[in-house]
């Protein structure tokens, strides 16, 4: 059983958590399955809110090999529910088109070939109006499941699964049809009604540095519980105990001012700042007379501008810098001096000194801001962990101690990308509020930066 109470509070405590389901053979009650009704239909209306403001064409969109489509997300996060409940746990239940079995697995061999991601985008058909029928022959047949059948404890964290997949869907959404409006020379907004917060306050807040002591803490998340609210994946545990040598971690994100002195100072010409593999992917990736820079910036006329979900901006030097790659990251903390956390230190930091409403004060996905924003001082200080950005971590993507992925063919959703892959923690400002925790892990490539990702840095206590 974990040490740390994973209930978003972001205090540090010896207590047990709650278990509040022991039998995963138990049958629900009517309330606990209305409960999962309601949860269910949220999701699904927001991830389809999510789409109005595109236009079939937009839908189709697929820029590159790592994005998909707004239409395969939406399709896909259907045949999730379809494949891994309905077909088994809805008597005489009838799948809505055989050739979306294969066209929207994403990547579980197990139940056959996948179809190929860098083609996602030529799936003109099914038109997105089938994929909208699709979704709604799913809604009603989970209902009808929920309404009509015993549902287990264990059937019930399947569909919550299938539910925090569907979020991480929607952040997915946001981000790969950024990177396809990037291609796009007239720089569309996905909303013209995005606020910006440019320039708030001059200067913005000063980096200070945040003592971690020496201790052996509990991390990860102890798997107990049950439900929406006490979800986590199965990579977030076990809970294990780990020594921890004293530390520093900045109280906030690097900005884009910040970055840009990096920049100026010739940072991607040194090769002693980069990893060797970093310094190859950017010799490779660099365009003659192009200046390197973070994903979305832009040089016009010697003034740097950024591309966002509102359109092409003007660099706001206070937010946080964002869409840079593991690479990026690691080689700007040598360039200041220091490094980047381990997240693990990530964790500890989080758990020590993130207020008690973290999660409700943190710019994510309801604040429809769709862009990290300054980090000012506020009467409590709050040091802003979670939201507006994923921070890389120095810690390659690895099991826990005594990590073992479920044998079924959902066991495929985590474990085999235990491979040459960072973790990345804190969710982002697409990054729905009831699906991050403090536990999470999140994991990309390191030369990755189309997804919404910053650097905090850290250092040794001398």
């Amino acid at each position: 059983m974990s040490l740390i109470s994973d209930t978003g509070s972001g205090v540090y405590t010896n207590v047990v958590s709650e278990q509040v389901f022991d039998d995963a053979n138990r049958d629900l009650s009517l309330d606990e399955r209305a409960a999962l009704i309601d949860q269910f239909h949220w999701v699904r209306r927001e991830t389809e809110s999510l789409t109005d403001p595109l236009s079939a064409e937009d839908m189709q969109l697929q820029s590159m090999a790592d994005t998909s489509p707004s239409k395969w997300h939406l399709a896909h996060t259907s045949w999730f529910f379809e494949t891994f409940l309905l077909r088994d746990a809805l008597p005489g239940y009838r799948v809505f088109d055989q050739s979306f079995h294969h066209i929207f697995n994403s990547y579980y061999n197990s139940l056959g070939q996948p179809f190929s991601r860098p083609q996602r985008g030529l799936l003109s058909r099914p038109s997105i109006e089938q994929v909208f029928s699709y979704r709604a022959h799913i809604d009603r047949h989970i209902e009808q499941w929920l309404i009509e059948e015993d549902v287990t404890a264990a059937q019930a964290e399947l569909l919550t699964l299938g539910i925090h997949h569907e979020q991480q869907h929607q952040e997915l959404l946001l981000t790969d049809i950024k990177h396809a409006f990037s291609q796009n020379p007239v720089y569309p907004a996905y909303r013209e009604d995005l606020d910006q917060f440019a320039d708030e306050v001059d200067g913005g807040t000063p980096l200070e540095w945040l003592h971690v002591p020496e201790d052996h803490y509990t991390l990860g998340s102890d798997g107990e519980g049950f439900g929406f609210d006490s979800f986590s994946f199965d990579n977030e545990g076990p809970a294990h105990q780990r020594f921890q040598p004293a530390f520093r971690i900045a109280s906030r994100l690097i900005t884009n001012g910040e970055y840009l002195e990096f920049l100026q100072d010739g940072g991607y010409r040194e090769p002693r700042l980069w990893l060797s593999d970093g310094w190859s992917h950017i010799q490779q990736t660099t365009k003659p007379g192009v200046q390197q820079a973070p994903l979305y910036w832009r040089e016009i006329d010697g003034e740097w501008f950024q591309f966002t979900l509102a359109g092409l901006q003007p660099l706001d030097l206070n937010a946080p810098v964002c869409h840079v790659s593991f690479y990026e990251a690691d080689a700007y903390a040598s360039w200041a001096g220091r490094r980047l956390p381990t997240e693990f230190e990530w964790e500890i930091a989080a758990w020590l000194h993130s207020k008690k409403d973290a999660v409700q004060a943190a710019n994510l996905l309801e604040n429809r801001r769709f862009q990290p924003v300054a980090e000012y001082p506020t009467d409590e200080r709050d040091v802003q962990l979670l939201g507006n950005l994923w921070q890389w971590t120095a810690s390659a993507y690895a099991p826990y101690p005594g990590y073992r992925a479920s044998s079924e063919a959902v066991g495929e959703y985590n474990g085999k990308f235990m491979c040459n892959q960072m973790v990345l923690r804190g969710g982002s400002c697409v990054t729905p509020r009831s699906h991050i925790r403090i536990s999470y892990r999140n994991f990309f490539y390191p030369h990755q930066a189309w997804q919404f990702t910053g650097i905090r840095l850290a250092g040794d206590v001398q």
